[in-house]
């Protein structure tokens, strides 16, 4: 019986980090994208920097999220997400506000995602 509650415990914590590695992972991604539009073609430092920085937290985290969830289902998450995003970041930071369809669009990806996390079996619940 110990062991048994000792492994929902642990389950439970792995869940929650397996979120959060992912949470980190997108976070990097994001910030690494955004990141080159202001290296002008990769001829200022601090940007160019902080893309080699964030693309290998990004990669690295979303390998720790590779041991629980499935790739397909990560990839989802991360690239669904990352897509609105990095739009959000665009819109603030470089004045490209998206049109009419295209927000409709990224509803649709959220939309998907949140299908993929309440209703697929694959994801650990």
């Amino acid at each position: 019986m110990k062991g048994k509650i000792y492994s929902i415990i642990s389950f439970k914590r792995n869940k929650k980090m397996t979120f959060i590695y992912l949470a980190i992972a997108i976070l990097a991604e994001v910030t690494a994208t955004s990141a080159l539009k202001a290296s002008d073609e990769f001829t200022k430092i601090i940007p160019v920097l902080i893309i080699i920085a964030g693309y290998g937290l990004a990669f690295y985290f979303m390998t720790l999220v590779l041991r629980t969830l499935p790739i397909g289902i990560t990839y989802a998450i991360w690239s669904g997400l990352g897509i609105v995003l990095v739009t959000i970041v665009g819109a603030i930071l470089y004045k490209q506000i998206p049109d009419t369809p295209a927000i409709v669009g990224m509803g649709l990806i959220v939309a998907g995602v949140a299908v993929i996390n309440i209703l697929s079996k694959t994801v650990i619940n």
